[in-house]
């Protein structure tokens, strides 16, 4: 799960229950069992999870299935109903929502419905958005839904520099989204949602990293964080995104020019023991890694969501990663644990 500060920390700790509780330390148990005995266990539920509520896009970054509409799978919007059904299922044991997986979850007309629905439930839930869509009326809904993290996705303190990567969009927008967030957390004397700029370090941006921090304490947002950005084709970088300095990158240059992975694949994987991701038509998928859906693991319209935790699809896939986790595909770009830093 992301990182929390204290005051994040306390309103995800009041969503806690015995039954939360109990099942976090079982999934935990299991996670340290499995590498004891090198084979895999899964105990509990998962303590996370990805709900996609649209791969719709208003913007065209250039790393992004959802911006460039390169998805082999079908663009839609999450049906309400079904995701209550499936929180129905879940929810006594679940922890923490995320409200992204792929595309802007503004565009889901039903979005903030569905985040109250959730609330309601005790579970905590964040949503991860480009900003372009938070007027002063979808501000203040927001704030009253209960949402209780926004990461708010800003890559560049100028215009220039911002679209280079977020190709499509308006600066000023998320600046004007983000203010009228803060300013209904104050109108409602509301401590969340807990709001952060997250800065997708890329080279192009690299320079303005001071820059953001300013930004930030003049709009009012509560923190800035900074990420690595995933490159597809990192060996190559044709798109030139790579930033020169290393501490911002997921990647080492190498001798020939060429760039490799800084992480090593260890066989193990926490993300897959306490977290997935489910698609917007249903599809269970092992992370946000696998952005195509292609490794299936269930579908929660044939099954619910604890048949599929524990079927044998989910078996054999962590079974594999714990054989050879390099040679899974969505594994081998993958930076858990060290893509993101204050």
């Amino acid at each position: 799960m992301p990182e929390f500060n204290l005051t994040d920390t306390l309103n995800l700790t009041s969503k806690l229950t015995a039954r939360r509780l109990w099942n976090g330390v079982k999934v935990l148990a299991s996670f340290y069992a499995s590498r004891l005995l090198k084979k895999p266990l899964q105990w509990g539920y998962p303590v996370s999870i990805s709900f996609e509520p649209t791969t719709s896009c208003n913007l065209r970054c250039p790393e992004c299935p959802s911006g460039l509409r390169a998805f082999t799978r079908p663009t839609g919007m999450l049906q309400k109903d079904f995701f209550k059904e499936t929180i129905d299922d879940i929810h006594k044991e679940l922890l923490y929502l995320i409200f992204y997986f792929q595309g802007e979850p503004y565009l889901n007309t039903s979005f903030l419905e569905m985040v109250k629905y959730a609330s309601a439930k005790g579970i905590y839930t964040a949503t991860s958005t480009n900003a372009h869509y938070l007027t002063d009326d979808t501000a203040r809904k927001t704030v009253e839904s209960g949402l209780d993290r926004l990461i708010i996705s800003i890559d560049g303190t100028t215009q220039d520099v911002y679209t280079q990567y977020r190709v499509g969009g308006n600066l000023s927008k998320v600046i004007d989204g983000a203010r009228n967030i803060v300013k209904w957390k104050k109108e409602l004397n509301s401590k969340t949602p807990f709001v952060f700029f997250q800065f997708l370090v890329v080279k192009p941006n690299e320079h303005q990293v001071e820059e953001i921090k300013k930004l930030a304490r003049d709009v009012g947002v509560d923190e800035v964080r900074f990420k690595s950005a995933q490159v597809y084709d990192y060996k190559n970088d044709p798109n030139n995104l790579i930033p020169v300095n290393e501490k911002f990158s997921r990647y080492k240059k190498n001798n020939d020019g060429t760039y490799s992975a800084k992480n090593k694949l260890a066989n193990r994987c926490w993300k897959l023991q306490h977290a997935n991701v489910i698609t917007w038509d249903g599809l269970v998928v092992p992370c946000c890694f696998d952005k195509d859906a292609t490794h299936q693991l269930g579908n929660l319209k044939t099954q619910s969501f604890k048949e599929i935790w524990h079927n044998d699809n989910y078996k054999q896939f962590r079974t594999e990663l714990m054989q050879s986790r390099k040679n899974i595909d969505i594994c081998s770009n993958c930076s858990e644990g060290a893509s993101v830093w204050k």
